[in-house]
């Protein structure tokens, strides 16, 4: 199964490609541009959206759910705001069908238009804002802490499955705040937020940093973001936190009553990252044989494989098998125990080493009588024989350094791959490779010639960058620091 694979260093995009299709997590749909995620990838979804919901959850947000049909009207309201959408929206300009007279099946109902069309939601600022004007009269009612989880469409023309779809599930943070210090401070929670699943649970390493103005969030005031580095040097926008300022206030009149009995405008923000998340997990870690899964996100953390050529040896083995799965179980680990009489050992070994599953065992009639199982790690390959007797928290131990490894080698990755340049020609080679900080003078004219020659961008302004003097790699003049350069997805 594995071997269908392309290797990273023949075609990594490639590779990609049939890597997301051949694990079984998603496929593309009869709709150009949008995907079937499939139940193996939905489940590593949806261990990303129980833990992000629940660390959201304890910051004191709850979930609510917004219309998917967004009146066109309020996209006018905020200008960067439909400027910055225009472009990818789909637009619903009739309500009806009808048969054709011709007998060609149905067709659009020409007397069904509506009155006023309707944006299917590329981000749903202006629908949830709307709706705060309502919630939203005096300072008892603030802060709002809202998210919800949902899709969204935005039409790329371009797309590749997980990374850039027309349509996608995500989470959107949309909080209302009755001071712009209350704002900034949710702004850099959510950032925390996000930089902490990501390092924690993805053990993907990323870079906290402000986007330049001509990166910024259309209608944001400042934009947030965490990125990371994936195996082929390349950048992801691993998530985003934005700082509204009073711009969607403004836009839709939210006003509130404050302490003093003076009427102000609100303060917002918004957040949100995507099942681009899919994407930035398999390329940040996965290798020439399938998935490298970070333990605390497979849907499977342990499988177990009996070899056995009679039915009463398989016996034997379940035996001492059904014991070891409800330890594990009960020590909230995912185990799946694989009696399938329909496939050979070899295949499933195949089968979850493709699947990326962190920790294999593999027992037999010998095993039985040595009172040992096989035990194969997904990160490194390693085998080793262990007494059936600890197994358990030898493997509970064992998927906690698996964690940290996976992590760890992502962290060095990236640092071996990141270099400061001083000048444009080493600054055109280095960034072939990786991340490269350099010098820039701080004008989105310079930002846009270097993104023209190199396709290479400002990923963001480093939080913990230093201040250093220097001169802009490109025009020679004064900058205060440097900032990440990087091609990206």
């Amino acid at each position: 199964m594995a071997k269908a694979i392309p290797s990273r260093s023949e075609d990594y995009s490639l590779w990609y490609n049939e890597l997301v299709k051949k694990a079984g997590l998603a496929e593309n749909s009869p709709v150009r541009g949008c995907m079937v995620i499939k139940p193996y990838g939905f489940a590593i979804w949806e261990k990303m959206q129980q833990t992000l919901d629940q660390m959201f959850k304890d910051t004191g947000h709850e979930n609510a759910y917004f219309p998917l049909l967004i009146p066109k009207s309020f996209l006018s309201k905020e200008a960067d705001h439909v400027e910055g959408f225009a472009k990818e929206c789909a637009v619903v300009t009739h309500y009806r069908l009808k048969n054709d007279e011709g007998g060609k099946g149905v067709v659009v109902d020409p007397e069904a238009r509506l009155e006023e069309e309707l944006i299917i939601r590329p981000t749903s600022e202006t629908v949830i804002w709307d709706s705060y004007k309502n919630w939203i009269q005096s300072y008892r009612d603030l802060p709002i802490l809202v998210n919800q989880w949902a899709n969204v469409m935005r039409w790329e023309m371009r797309t590749r499955l997980f990374l850039r779809t027309a349509e996608f599930l995500w989470q959107e943070g949309h909080t209302a705040h009755a001071t712009k210090q209350e704002a900034i401070d949710e702004t850099n929670q959510m950032l925390n937020v996000y930089a902490t699943f990501a390092e924690e649970f993805m053990a993907m390493p990323v870079i906290k940093g402000v986007k330049t103005e001509s990166e910024r969030f259309a209608g944001a005031v400042d934009t947030y973001c965490i990125e990371a580095m994936m195996q082929d040097g390349k950048a992801l926008q691993a998530g985003t936190s934005h700082f509204l300022g009073q711009n969607f206030a403004k836009a839709f009149d939210v006003k509130f009553a404050t302490k003093e009995g003076k009427e102000e405008l609100v303060w917002g923000t918004s957040w949100g990252v995507s099942t681009r998340l899919m994407g930035a997990l398999i390329m940040a870690h996965s290798d020439d044989d399938g998935l490298v899964l970070p333990p605390k996100l497979a849907p499977i953390q342990v499988v177990i494989v009996p070899i056995y050529f009679k039915d009463e040896q398989l016996a034997q083995i379940e035996e001492v098998v059904n014991p070891l799965v409800s330890e594990l179980k009960a020590k909230g680990i995912s185990v799946k125990f694989d009696t399938r009489d329909t496939h050979k050992p070899g295949w499933k070994f195949a089968e979850y080493e493709l699947k990326g599953v962190p920790v294999r065992l593999a027992i037999g009639p010998k095993d039985l009588e040595k009172g040992t199982v096989e035990v194969a790690r997904r990160d490194t390959k390693e085998k080793s024989f262990e007494k059936i007797d600890g197994i358990v928290d030898h493997v509970s131990g064992l998927l906690e350094e698996i964690q940290s490894n996976i992590y760890n080698k992502a962290k060095n990755f990236r640092e071996e791959n990141t270099k400061s340049a001083d000048t444009y020609d080493e600054f055109k080679e280095l960034v072939e490779h990786g991340f490269v900080l350099a010098h820039w003078d701080g004008t989105a004219e310079t930002e846009e010639k270097i993104k023209e020659e190199t396709k290479a961008t400002i990923r963001c302004i480093p939080l913990d960058q230093q201040k250093e003097e220097g001169k802009c790699i490109f025009t020679g003049k004064p900058s205060e620091g440097r900032v990440l350069f990087a091609k990206a997805y």
